[in-house]
């Protein structure tokens, strides 16, 4: 960064010989921190960067390149390339120490979908669920296609695909989130589609908009919530009250309860022949 880009401060005080008044403010600030963190022993001018190398990895395994990371943190790209396979050119190793603001700016960074590159390839899980619970709710999957921007055919390929691209992903999270509370009648869809597309969702067991929530629909471990209840006792018999086929968590915890139900008869059975 040139000496006329960076603001006036500490950083300039110290790389650009800035003598004005805010950056020899900023310098004195830093002196008596230091000087009172050194006094009560929590002074950490470096710590291990190891935490960052690591987790830099992490995120490249993601998906993320190192520009990107980079960009997401707010740090030089050569820094962060120094702290990870070091600078061969200049016959140097991977750092070993960096400065603790360094270290949470990038430990900070996730590999969300707006780090990646829109042509990364993610899973498809999160996408398809969205699309699924659209078009349960009565979204004719050829207005979802042409929100999209893609073909009808394609439309359907790209709900068997195994993987999709970021831009794809982030589009339908956006239709997903601008749509999934409006009624498709007043977007145009007919009262045919609209029962023609919930039709042919339910004949696959496409779970419905009201059964996810944020912070399930991307969950790999997550379920459908069909009756708002799944995973208990009640769930199961909201399902048949509702005439919809079970889930496994619903079914699962009626397994239970007919296993502890067993087993207390057995144990009361037990205890009666024994007072006999």
């Amino acid at each position: 960064m040139a000496a006329a880009e960076r603001e006036h401060g500490y950083a300039r005080y110290r790389l650009d010989g800035c003598r004005c008044y805010v950056c020899g403010f900023a310098r004195a600030q830093y002196d008596d921190n230091r000087n009172r963190a050194i006094a009560y022993g929590t002074w950490q001018p470096w710590v291990d960067a190891d935490p960052v190398r690591v987790h830099t990895r992490h995120l490249q395994s993601c998906g993320m390149g190192l520009r990107a990371i980079a960009a997401a943190a707010g740090v030089d790209r050569k820094r962060l390339q120094s702290i990870v396979s070091g600078r061969p050119e200049r016959g140097t190793g991977p750092q070993e120490k960096v400065r603790p603001a360094l270290a949470a700016a990038v430990l900070s960074v996730e590999p969300t979908l707006e780090n990646l590159a829109p042509s990364t390839l993610i899973g498809p899980l999160g996408t398809r669920r969205r699309l699924h619970a659209l078009v349960a709710v009565g979204w004719p999957q050829q207005y979802l296609a042409a929100a999209l921007g893609v073909t009808p055919n394609n439309f359907g390929v790209m709900l068997q695909r195994e993987h999709v691209l970021v831009r794809r992903a982030l589009a339908v999270r956006d239709l997903y989130d601008r749509v999934w509370r409006a009624d498709p009648a007043e977007h145009g869809a007919t009262t045919a589609g609209i029962s023609r597309a919930r039709r042919y969702a339910a004949e696959r067991r496409w779970a419905p908009v009201g059964a996810w929530d944020d912070d399930t629909i991307d969950d790999p471990a997550a379920f459908p919530d069909w009756t708002g209840q799944c995973g208990t006792l009640e769930g199961y018999r909201a399902h048949r009250t509702l005439g919809i086929s079970s889930c496994q968590p619903c079914r699962d915890a009626k397994a239970a309860y007919v296993r502890e139900r067993r087993e207390a008869l057995r144990a009361a059975g037990d205890g009666g022949r024994a007072a006999a």
